[in-house]
């Protein structure tokens, strides 16, 4: 991650945006409402469990969902500016026609897909793969510059000339996933989404492909939205991270805020689903209960079944994503782009659990001096990050440790 998160101009804006599978009564709501701002150079992390619809909201602004997904409403704005231009166009990727697509996408808007086995072709060799995208798109090149650059690319991902000639299968997970990376680079577009593309990866081979991407990022300057369901990688990865729960965003906020002061019950409960990796040992606690069909959500807040510090509220009314009351911080960012969290435990009607309360000013009335109550719930100490004995030591991901001076 970036020592210091620029505050840049945005290059991709989404605003409300819902998708459904199905249309009519029976509809699935797969997305509902996601606003998002990725800003250039930044990496912008989106996690949460399986089904949560993290993909679906990826293959969404893209417009590649597949049937029978339907984009019910939104809009996503892309603002591209092209290597060397001064100037910005803006397309609402939602209502571009076919051939403005085909335009933007993998030269200025690529990805790189889960499963990089499923995701090249068994058939083809990877010089192919390379130059495909490249006849597609450069079509000046003639056939021995396109080699070049693939060549090129295969060495940008630490991975030497005589595999241009391999097949994927001969390839071993780590390069496969390399290749992919490097195909999504082809045509050094502005944005990369990433969906988990390190999930089927041992954590060795995981830190090599990371730490090539992060030297990559910062020498072209692309954006990059990364999908994971694993947090702890996030925190030590992104810029700001975006927390989603039953198709809908739950909280968004800088990786440090959101490591070191969660403001909904989820995004606690996933910081508390790692161990760390030094303090004293505990008993570790999962998030009970699994999470909720999409055709059959609970009322109020999806997460309320789950959630220890659940109110009556909670089981009726559905919370809007917003600012937490009380919360001074401005996030890490150097625009000062608020935090959200939707949760009605941080409207200011009351005070919010420990957990979910530190760094909280305190409200008028218990000013000055008498402090914040203690709201520690019954059987449930240990939902605090104190009780990961993360609050001094860091965290521990894939053997690097996170500090504030990494931030």
């Amino acid at each position: 991650m970036s020592t210091t998160l620029i505050a840049a101009d945005p290059v991709l804006e989404v605003r409300n945006l819902c998708v459904d599978y199905g249309l009519g009564e029976d509809a699935v709501h797969g997305v509902t409402d996601a606003t998002l701002t990725l800003r250039r150079g930044e990496v912008l992390g989106l996690a949460g469990e399986s089904g949560s619809g993290k993909s679906t909201l990826a293959y969404a602004l893209t417009r590649l969902l597949r049937a029978p997904g339907v984009i019910t409403g939104g809009e996503v704005l892309f603002h591209n500016r092209p290597q060397g231009s001064a100037t910005t166009e803006t397309v609402d990727l939602l209502a571009a026609d076919a051939a403005k697509l085909r335009q933007i996408r993998w030269s200025q808007l690529a990805v790189v897909f889960q499963s990089a086995m499923h995701a090249l072709n068994p058939v083809a060799r990877v010089d192919a793969q390379l130059t495909d995208v490249l006849k597609a798109h450069r079509k000046q090149m003639t056939p021995a510059q396109r080699r070049e650059r693939a060549v090129e690319l295969l060495r940008m991902v630490g991975i030497s000339e005589d595999r241009l000639r391999s097949y994927p299968h001969e390839l071993s997970g780590g390069m496969r996933q390399r290749v992919m990376i490097a195909m999504a680079l082809a045509l050094e577009p502005q944005i990369v989404i990433m969906d988990e593309p390190t999930t089927a990866l041992d954590v060795v081979t995981q830190r090599e492909i990371l730490e090539e991407l992060m030297q990559l990022r910062e020498r072209l300057g692309f954006s990059i939205i990364f999908i994971t369901h694993d947090l702890s990688l996030l925190i030590e990865l992104a810029d700001s991270i975006a927390i989603m729960y039953a198709g809908r965003l739950v909280e968004r906020a800088g990786a440090n805020e959101l490591f070191h002061t969660p403001r909904h019950p989820y995004s606690l409960g996933l910081l508390n689903s790692f161990p760390a990796l030094h303090g004293d040992r505990i008993r570790m606690e999962g998030i009970p209960g699994s999470p909720p069909s999409l055709t059959a959500l609970p009322g109020g807040c999806a997460f309320h079944p789950r959630c220890a510090f659940a109110m009556d509220r909670c089981g009726s009314e559905t919370p809007r994503l917003e600012r937490p009351q009380r919360d001074d911080s401005s996030g890490n960012r150097k625009d000062g782009e608020e935090r959200l969290a939707a949760c009605w435990l941080q409207d200011g009607r009351q005070s919010p659990p420990a957990p979910l309360a530190i760094g909280l000013s305190a409200p008028a009335a218990e000013r000055p001096g008498q402090g914040i109550p203690s709201q520690e719930t019954p059987g449930h100490e240990n939902h605090g990050l104190e009780s990961q004995g993360l609050e001094n030591n860091g965290l521990e991901s894939n053997g690097h440790e996170i500090t504030g001076s990494d931030r």
